[in-house]
């Protein structure tokens, strides 16, 4: 095979390899690593060539975009009560339990056994001997400064980390590669148990602490490397998993008086450089010195090759140019998370009397994160930058004589409404808006303190936690303190932080994670219900709706109809919106095997050594046992 040698790179080309993670390209257009395991020792000699296979890491180990993976089986892995999408999709429905067919281990792939593969996770052990071959390396190098190898290393510490503990949140335990192996021929030995995983996992992020002290990054060229506060968070984050009752069913507290010090650690170090975006709506799409609450983030860009994102594309409605997906749009489940205005739950019972809940005018008072989040029939959507556009949702809506999307509600939370339809297509690896994908922020932080605080006992703190996330959504105070008032004991605060996370975090793959690490997702009832696209009262009063008026030909006549007035509303659509299940979907019926995932056979028969999961056909190996 064809060795990488990096002997004839230019200054021009080694100075492009120091830039940031999408701006590698020109090095890439010249150097192909077509067998990683043997490359030229060179490589470790030069800052250039080691900052370009760093790069080329990251790619392959940060985190995307949700439902931006190009492996189908992935979807399994965010399937949750959040979306409709987890109803439609077959492997995510098998997962859900929603039809009668069985998931097969084959379909738990999260990696998958490709040498070199071309997509992101295909391969987890290429990632990790990517992150191997540098560890080995980097200490000997004569060639690169002590401060820069230091720099170098604890990114590739970090990014081991990260990928072990991937694959550590779903399958419990798997083999641990610690050196420098050819993924074809890997030697991987048995797999380990989750307190192995979980001590390499956290020796890994402390490596990456002490390498990184001090470090800093410019942001116009190094925007998404990890630092040491990111490593932090990671750690927290890790051991936060462990004291869960995935991985921790017989609540060992002295686990979570681990977490908390960690999560307390991570947020001491972060309050002050990040801080809370004052505007929920704006979090994805703000980018630069205004972005103040996105700590762990992946960076995309609309104009460099093999950096785009099609969520602008996959949450638009085609009257703007977009292709609408159902993982972004709500199930009830979803709509009904959202608290009133001052924090009451959203029930026709008990609820406020200040902003009452009313299930035809549903969108009416809510958490401001609603509307922050979600479009629904007659919502404003200024789209093209028209700020006067409203969104209509109902049946057979169209848009300048074209029929609308059939879709009932729309996601604007990833949606830059300046950008023309013209340019929310990708293609040729072009396009979109070019938003950064941010893994990990500060309201995260802030919620998981919050979560170790009332696991630790201490409701007052957990309570002034989460008031800074409802404070800055516009949850206003009423009579029962921002609906804190509710959580009296920390069985309902547990209850009430999850609900919080489900809200904060709608539509960013969480929902899935925080289900299965708290052990609610067998707990799930019902089914996945869908918004049916809701009917006019008259169908000849479609034509109407969409006339334009005498006296402002560029107004139609539904873009005056006051949706927060019930009487105008039933005056012009028939009475409220109707709930269905998607077909071929029943109830909830997800067993408790699901919490670890079964091995695909072609991994499973790469090592005689490689035992399954308990639970899944021939299972053998349990995560939690000694």
């Amino acid at each position: 095979m064809k060795k990488l040698s990096f002997k004839n790179i230019s200054l021009l080309i080694a100075a492009a390899a120091l830039t940031s993670l999408g701006s590698c390209k020109k090095v890439e257009d010249l150097v192909t690593y077509r067998d990683p395991m043997q490359m030229d020792p060179q490589i470790w000699q030069q800052e250039a060539a080691v900052q370009y296979f760093l790069n080329d890491t990251y790619q392959f180990i940060m985190p995307l975009f949700p439902y931006e993976y190009t492996i189908n089986s992935f979807a399994m892995h965010l399937a949750s009560d959040e979306n409709v999408y987890s109803a439609t999709e077959t492997v995510s429905k098998k997962f859900l339990k929603l039809t009668v067919d069985d998931l097969q281990a084959n379909d738990c792939k999260y990696m998958g056994f490709k040498f070199v593969g071309n997509n992101y996770g295909e391969n987890r052990y290429f990632d990790v001997a990517r992150c191997n071959i540098a560890i080995k390396n980097l200490p000997g190098s004569t060639g690169i400064p002590e401060a820069t190898k230091k720099k170098l290393l604890g990114q590739f510490y970090a990014l081991r980390g990260m990928n072990y503990f991937g694959l550590t949140k779903i399958y419990g335990g798997m083999p641990l590669v610690l050196e420098p192996q050819d993924p074809q021929n890997l030697n991987l030995g048995g797999r380990e148990k989750a307190h192995t995983m979980f001590d390499q996992i956290l020796k890994d992020y402390d490596s990456a602490i002490v390498n990184l002290e001090g470090v800093t990054y410019d942001p116009a060229i190094e925007r998404g490397k990890i630092d040491k506060l990111q490593v932090l968070c990671l750690k927290a984050q890790a051991l936060k998993w462990w004291a869960s009752p995935l991985f921790n069913p017989n609540g060992d507290a002295g686990r979570w008086d681990k977490a908390f010090a960690a999560i307390e650690t991570a947020y001491k170090a972060c309050d002050g450089p990040y801080k809370l975006m004052s505007n929920y709506g704006r979090i994805f799409i703000t980018e630069g010195k205004d972005q103040t609450e996105a700590i762990i983030v992946r960076s995309y860009s609309p104009s460099q090759p093999k950096k785009f994102q099609k969520v602008e594309q996959n949450s638009r409605p085609s009257s703007e140019g977009g292709s609408p997906q159902e993982w972004y749009n709500p199930s009830k489940q979803m709509i009904d998370a959202y608290t009133m205005k001052d924090g009451y739950p959203a029930t026709t019972t008990g609820s406020s009397a200040t902003y009452p809940y009313d299930d035809v005018l549903f969108w009416a008072n809510r958490d401001p994160r609603f509307d922050a989040t979600i479009v629904w029939n007659g919502a404003k959507w200024g789209l093209s930058a028209n700020e006067k556009r409203k969104q209509w949702t109902y049946a057979k809506a169209t848009y300048g004589g074209v029929a609308e999307s059939t879709k009932p509600f729309y996601v604007r939370k990833f949606s830059d409404t300046t950008m023309p339809k013209t340019n929310v297509a990708t293609a040729n690896d072009l396009g979109g808006n070019g938003f950064d994908w941010i893994e990990y922020r500060f309201a995260e932080l802030i919620l998981d303190y919050a979560e170790a605080a009332n696991e630790t006992g201490k409701l007052s703190l957990a309570k002034d936690l989460v008031r800074k996330i409802r404070v800055r959504a516009g949850i206003v105070e009423g009579d029962k303190d921002y609906g804190l008032g509710f959580a009296d004991d920390q069985d309902k605060m547990r209850d009430l932080i999850i609900n919080e996370r489900m809200v904060e975090f709608a539509f960013e793959g969480k929902r899935n994670d925080d289900l299965r690490r708290t052990r609610r997702l067998h707990l799930l009832r019902g089914g996945i219900a869908a918004m049916k696209p809701i009917d006019p009262v008259v169908a000849k009063l479609t034509d109407d709706l969409e006339k334009p008026l005498d006296s402002d030909p560029k107004t139609l006549r539904r873009d005056t109809i006051n949706m927060y007035n019930k009487a105008s509303f039933l005056k012009h659509f028939k009475q409220g919106y109707t709930w269905q299940v998607p077909t071929g979907n029943v109830d909830f019926n997800i067993p408790q095997t699901y919490y670890w995932f079964g091995l695909s056979s072609q991994f499973l028969n790469s090592s005689p050594l490689l035992d399954q999961t308990v639970g899944w056909d021939g299972g053998t190996f349990d995560p939690l046992s000694e």
